[in-house]
């Protein structure tokens, strides 16, 4: 086959690359997960390694020839790379300076300051959902184990009464509200509406969160009672720095890419008039790239200048930033490349065949789809990635919101019961100081709760708009 004819069929997902039944499809695709997720559990290889090595044995599972697997793959990396890394490093720049100028402590510490008995679970979450909007669910933990430590030591609380919301409040961010890798690769692989997905995310959270976070803690501090280690609270940030920025400024800017992207959804759905020059205006600034690039430019002001920081501080926080990210970067292309050999040996067509001989509605499809693969990977980008890719056909005719809810119904999906696969698992067992059986009572249910209870409201959404 000519180069030319190679690129064409690349750039036209719709045609299989492989005649293969659903039987050999079907037996491709388990195969080609196996080795993804034998790869990480078994011999610890990287993410990035494992999803390219799973997606040319997809590839040849489905009988495709090795020069058309590549373009696939290769295809798929770019494009999800071109789509959604840009971001991903302005997410991870703004995350940067939210840290290192004291940005967080200044949330965290204005927020406790007003908050005291029965109201500090809540605060808790509260801080958690806000700090967690621009950052890794990693980083998040790093910044918030000090202030969970310190708040149930000096208050007396229950460890898990203090943690479980803070780590609900993260780990809901992560999972479902972009601009966090999962959900950004899931709306660019189903070309759902960011906007609308954001919102609609955010009307999701709220109540997961709630019972998740707060209310779940009072269950969990009763099944696990430790105290705080005192050896796992290290030092933060901001006790270095001379000044710290403002609270309003700090949350104006962290919410700034927020409100751009949800005002541009809202001037769709109310002007719905592409040659009005209002909303030319805003599917500019709206724009997730013009969102973000506009929050991290205003951080460097308003939290970065605002604590101190000289220019070349300034510089050397951003080129920080963007290091610990290539990984995710190389991992979140690779699930691209991944989802386009799922779409290009057609799989995708297998998928809607199924749907609709087994009358199971495409949202929870979804959900299943992402929850098997979460827990044999262990990973909740992994498996946001590669649903993504299978459920993808599944939007062709879905409207802008239901194409919305699919995004969500995949991330909640991805967060089913972490655990030892799971290296969020082993980070929390190790920062709360408790054993494998007390990580799973309280870590590994919070996140099935998270799963099931956001997968329901969607389902719920799904049947209402």
């Amino acid at each position: 086959m000519t180069r030319l004819s190679v690129e064409m069929l690349a750039a036209d997902p719709v045609e299989p690359i492989t005649s293969a039944g659903h039987a050999q499809l079907g037996i491709a695709v388990l195969a080609g997960i196996a080795v993804i997720v034998l790869l990480i559990t078994k011999f610890k290889l990287h993410a990035f390694l494992a999803l390219t090595v799973g997606s040319l044995a997809l590839g040849a599972f489905a009988g495709a020839p090795l020069d058309k697997a590549i373009t696939s793959f290769t295809g798929g990396l770019g494009d999800t790379v071109a789509g959604v890394g840009v971001l991903i490093a302005l997410g991870a720049i703004l995350g940067k300076l939210l840290a290192d100028s004291g940005g967080a402590d200044q949330i965290v510490d204005t927020i406790l300051a007003k908050a005291g008995g029965r109201a500090m679970p809540w605060a808790m979450v509260l801080i958690a959902s806000v700090i967690g909007l621009p950052l890794f669910f990693e980083v998040g933990i790093v910044l918030l184990i000090p202030v969970v430590l310190m708040v149930a030591k000096r208050g007396n609380y229950s460890l898990m009464r203090i943690g479980i919301p803070a780590l609900a409040g993260l780990s809901v961010m992560h999972g479902l509200i972009p601009p966090h890798p999962g959900p950004l690769v899931a709306i660019d692989a189903v070309k759902a509406n960011l906007g609308v997905t954001l919102a609609l995310g955010v009307l999701v959270a709220i109540p997961t969160v709630i019972i998740a976070g707060p209310l779940f803690s009072k269950v969990a501090a009763r099944w696990v009672d430790v105290p705080a280690p005192e050896k796992m609270i290290p030092q933060r940030p901001s006790e270095e720095l001379d000044k710290r920025p403002g609270f309003g400024a700090t949350v104006a800017t962290v919410l700034l890419p927020v409100v751009l992207m949800l005002a541009k959804a809202l001037v769709d759905i109310v002007v719905d008039d592409p040659a009005t020059t209002v909303q030319r205006v805003f599917d500019v600034i709206g724009s997730p790239l013009i969102a973000l690039l506009a929050a991290v430019i205003v951080g460097m002001f308003t939290l970065g200048r605002a604590a101190g920081f000289t220019k070349d501080r300034l510089s050397g926080t951003v080129e920080k930033s963007l290091a610990p990210i290539a990984g995710v970067l190389m991992i979140v292309g690779a699930g691209g490349g991944f989802k386009q050999t799922l779409i290009d040996v057609g799989v995708g067509q297998m998928i809607l065949d199924f749907s609709k001989d087994w009358s199971i509605p495409a949202l929870l499809l979804a959900w299943l789809i992402a929850v098997a693969i979460r827990l044999a990977t262990g990973s909740a980008t992994v498996a946001t990635i590669s649903a993504a890719g299978l459920a993808a056909p599944l939007a062709a005719d879905m409207s802008t919101a239901h194409t919305a809810l699919l995004v969500l119904a995949i991330g909640a999906g991805s967060l089913f019961f972490s655990h030892v696969n799971d290296a969020g698992f082993w980070l929390v067992k190790e920062y709360f100081g408790l054993d494998v059986d007390q990580t799973i009572k309280t870590w590994s249910v919070m996140e099935t709760i998270i799963s099931v209870v956001a997968g329901g409201l969607v389902l719920l959404l799904s049947l209402i708009i």
